[in-house]
């Protein structure tokens, strides 16, 4: 049996994509002729990969054991093409990196600056995600490194095909107009059980930090404001007209507000991800190597 790595990489992105339309579009084909590729790959391998319902596909256990498979076979022959390209002696070819947004402006950025001075042949990708949307395209394939946090209440388990390396650690901390910044105390929460607070939309991380935080402290906060952007949020508290609590690297040092650790220490961790069992490339590990360097050397944001 020989197997064929366009085969399986479109196996690979019907496992992480879910319908043959979506993996048609990422490989800019026809769901038919993904379907005539797939039951190819199937006679191949003398195996039933996919239950067909309907329109409906599902992929079975092996076909799911085959796709994780070609992960690591795809990411192989991705550093065995490196490998021949950076014959030189310099490290060469794409990174294609996810982070969320916070860690774009103080991490990413500053890395990819780094790169282009240390590296550069390496062409570093940055794309802005969110950590819930990161990690099922880090498995399919769409990223070879993602930066993402965890949540506090731990809602967010890791999957078994993901490798994390610790980064940073990120306090929790109060963000209150300057006006008020009386003290740089850690601050006691049910001291601000009065105030007006700005938070994201319903059912986010922000949201539901806030709420459950506040609760804890023994109170429902009076909401002011809603914002899915972290700068509408900080403009509301620069503005006197709100307090809310960020993770310290949200705060961004261009609007004027104060911030301040709190009494009960609340944080998240920093960590970046990669395939496990897969091959990084030599950019690959060159670029986590920088990243883990600069959150290592990076000057604390407070």
């Amino acid at each position: 049996m020989r197997l064929n790595t366009a085969r399986l990489e479109m196996l690979s992105l019907l496992d992480g994509l879910g319908t043959m339309r979506a993996v048609a579009a990422a490989l800019h084909m026809s769901p038919s002729a993904v379907s005539a590729q797939l039951a190819v790959l199937e006679a191949e391998t003398h195996t039933e990969l996919l239950r067909r319902s309907g329109r409906r596909v599902q992929l079975t256990p092996a076909g799911r054991t085959l796709a994780r498979h070609a992960r690591i076979i795809l990411d192989q022959v991705k550093a065995a093409e490196e490998d021949l390209r950076s014959r030189s002696g310099q490290p060469t070819g794409p990174v294609r990196l996810a982070a969320f947004s916070s860690a774009i402006r103080t991490v990413v950025i500053p890395l990819a600056a780094r790169l282009r001075e240390a590296h550069p042949r390496i062409a570093l990708e940055v794309a802005e995600l969110d950590p819930q949307a990161s990690h099922p395209a880090l498995r399919r394939g769409d990223y070879d490194i993602i930066v993402a946090a965890d949540f506090i209440d731990g809602s967010m388990p890791l999957h078994p095909d993901v490798h994390t390396i610790p980064l940073l650690t990120d306090a929790i901390v109060l963000v209150l107009p300057r006006t008020r910044a009386a003290s740089d105390a850690p601050a006691d929460l049910a001291d601000f059980a009065d105030a007006a607070w700005s938070i994201d939309m319903p059912g986010t991380y922000l949201s539901n930090l806030v709420t459950s935080t506040c609760r804890h402290a023994g109170f429902e906060p009076v909401v002011a404001g809603r914002f899915a952007s972290y700068e509408l949020l900080l403009a509301h508290i620069e503005a006197g007209l709100s307090v809310s609590l960020l993770p310290e690297l949200a705060v961004d040092r261009r609007f004027r507000v104060a911030t301040r650790p709190l009494r009960r220490p609340l944080a998240r961790h920093v960590y970046a991800a990669v395939r496990s069992r897969s091959t990084l490339t030599t950019a690959s590990q060159i670029v986590l190597h920088e990243l883990r360097d600069l959150c290592t050397t990076r000057p604390s944001s407070a």
